[in-house]
């Protein structure tokens, strides 16, 4: 990759990723619910809620960025991939863009990714982490960026021998 952002997988759970930012598979009101943007909450805090209602809703395909609370990260990046419009292979490579501008934007060297609509929004896993792997190896190529790596984060061991596969087949 040109600019040279590298590709990690982790296994468990992303709220306890040490770096500049996470990013929330978020629907496009920015409401911290269930799976990952519950977690997020929980341990976050009430101020990320607080920041998602100044800039929600955005367009599904859209992200936007708020602080992280007690989270050991300094960003969420809130990727919206699903909401008033199902999740999509469009939705997942748009919120995944939007997601790297935004780092980009912030200065973040170091971001973790869950394997957005793969949740709640019910996207197999391997095929939306072939589009984020993708859409990051493009990003990669043609901008440079100040990102150096990138952590996609999968709950289980099973996922993330999975995303493993999809980032190895690459």
């Amino acid at each position: 990759m040109a600019a040279g952002i590298s590709i990690v997988v982790a296994q468990g759970d992303i709220t306890e990723f040490e770096g500049d930012a996470i990013v929330n598979a978020a629907n496009n009101h920015l409401v911290l619910g269930a799976g990952v943007a519950g977690a997020i909450a929980r341990k976050g805090g009430p101020s990320i809620q607080r920041e998602c209602d100044e800039h929600g809703p955005i367009k599904v395909g859209e992200a936007a960025i708020t602080g992280a609370g007690a989270l050991a990260a300094r960003f969420v990046i809130h990727a919206a991939a699903m909401g008033d419009e199902p999740a999509s292979r469009e939705s997942i490579a748009d919120s995944t863009r939007s997601s790297l501008e935004l780092a980009d934007e912030h200065g973040v060297k170091t971001i973790a990714f869950p394997i957005l609509a793969s949740g709640v929004a019910g996207f197999a896993l391997d095929e939306a982490a072939r589009i984020m792997v993708g859409v990051i190896r493009e990003y990669s190529a043609a901008v440079d960026t100040m990102i150096e790596e990138i952590t996609l984060y999968g709950y289980s061991a099973s996922d993330a021998e999975t995303v493993r596969q999809v980032v190895l087949a690459g």
